[in-house]
């Protein structure tokens, strides 16, 4: 009898810890993903604030792209791929709380900017502290979830995209509604290094691809590879490279929307920047936390019956956003227009979890950070890097002919990109599943 009691505690017991376990990776999840948020409201707020910067600095829109693009997606892509290196072999936990810190500070310092050179620069200081944010954390989460659970965990970060845009809209806008774009960046940069701190307390560095099955005579504390040995091999597997390539191009879509819909919204279609901050910002963040957990949630369950989904799921979505795009842009009102917006914010997110699920899968636990960093490059040096300046500046070459109109020429060309990121889209679906053939015949 004592024995069964003694046997009923201990399982007790183990289940008690197994919970515990449960909810402190949820946690950990959650604290990133605060991050994350962080991280994205100090990247899109120059966006929200897009009209009032270049109202008071004099800039064309094609250096309002190139501040909400290139400026930032070069460091930020670049940084990225060796601090992913370093974060392969040294404490995770310590690189995403000092990237927080950097990027925070640097967006405070964007306040002070006089002219298109200051805050230029200011945006680089910003891309490189972002970049040693979201690489670790895929690597971080994959270590405390299970292979099939980790496209709704990479999911519930990726959060981070729609709630961070939503509290940049709501937030920024208000503030520099009621103080000016000046005070708002001061206001968006103290809370990074608060969470900065809170990291470094709260999270736990876990053992690198204990969750993992690995090949046999493989370790899960295999020294990682030498960097371009990590980036070869990235780019030697066809699967990966089509995968990032498709969330490229899925990326130079969406940064274009989010970069270019707040000054489209008010400049054609006659929306308030108060407005802005209320409704806008609010659809933008209902939508993506719909979109990108829902991707991340229905990719684990349709990839389980067949791992191609990964890639057919965003391929299905952008084709549906098209008519939307069509109707936007000849939208009489701002109401219409920001509804059919809504679809595109609700769908346009959908390639980002998937995305990082077939990365997170295909490599060993001692490449994961230098593979999601590669990814990342891929992803924003075609999306954040170019998309941008690509709708800025069909705008600006439009000016002469359709004057504050020309934004609607400069989305408009968005549309052929939307075709080619559905093409690439199912040339990777393509890819996934002639290595499951192989495989297959492989034995």
């Amino acid at each position: 009898m004592a024995a069964r009691v003694g046997e009923s505690q201990m399982s007790s017991d183990m289940a008690a810890a197994s919970k515990a376990s449960s909810n402190y990776r949820y946690l950990v999840v959650f604290m990133l993903a605060v991050a994350y948020t962080l991280n994205f409201l100090d990247r899109q707020i120059v966006s929200i604030l897009a009209e009032p910067i270049r109202t008071d600095l004099n800039l064309s829109d094609t250096q309002l792209g190139l501040l909400g693009g290139i400026a930032f997606a070069l460091f930020y892509t670049t940084f990225g791929i060796p601090i992913g290196w370093l974060a392969d072999r040294a404490n995770r936990v310590w690189i995403i709380s000092g990237s927080v810190a950097i990027f925070s500070a640097f967006t405070a310092l964007c306040g002070t900017a006089t002219n298109f050179v200051q805050l230029a620069l200011y945006r680089m200081g910003v891309g490189i502290g972002e970049a040693g944010g979201s690489p670790p954390s895929y690597s971080l989460i994959s270590d405390y979830f299970k292979p099939e659970e980790r496209g709704t965990a990479l999911a519930l970060y990726s959060l981070g995209v729609p709630v961070g845009s939503m509290f940049g809209s709501a937030l920024g806008g208000w503030i520099a509604a009621e103080h000016g774009w000046r005070a708002a960046f001061f206001a968006m940069g103290i809370p990074g290094l608060i969470i900065a701190v809170l990291l470094l307390v709260i999270i736990r560095e876990p053992k690198r691809g204990g969750l993992d099955v690995l090949a046999p005579g493989q370790l899960a504390h295999d020294k990682p590879p030498p960097i371009f040995t990590a980036i070869a091999g990235f780019f030697s597997n066809r699967t990966l490279v089509c995968t990032a390539l498709a969330a490229g191009l899925s990326a130079f879509v969406g940064y274009a929307a989010l970069t270019w819909n707040p000054p489209f919204l008010m400049r054609v279609k006659g929306m308030s920047l108060m407005e802005v901050a209320l409704y806008y910002s609010l659809v933008l963040g209902i939508t993506g936390m719909i979109g990108t957990f829902g991707a991340g949630w229905l990719a684990d369950r349709l990839s389980r019956r067949d791992r191609r989904w990964f890639a057919w799921l965003p391929a299905i979505t952008f084709t549906i956003t098209i008519p939307f795009w069509i109707a936007m842009l000849y939208a009489p009102t701002w109401q219409i227009a920001l509804a059919c917006a809504a679809v595109p914010a609700l769908l346009n997110n959908c390639y980002l979890a998937p995305a990082l699920a077939v990365v997170q899968n295909s490599v060993s636990p001692n490449r994961r950070v230098i593979s999601g960093a590669v990814l990342l490059f891929v992803l924003n040096l075609i999306g954040l890097g170019i998309g941008p300046v690509y709708v800025g500046r069909i705008s600006d070459m439009a000016k002469p002919e359709y004057g504050d109109n020309s934004l609607i020429i400069g989305f408009a060309a968005l549309i052929p990109m939307i075709v080619v990121t559905i093409v690439a889209h199912m040339v990777s679906a393509w890819s996934i599943g002639r290595d499951k053939a192989m495989a297959e015949a492989a034995g």
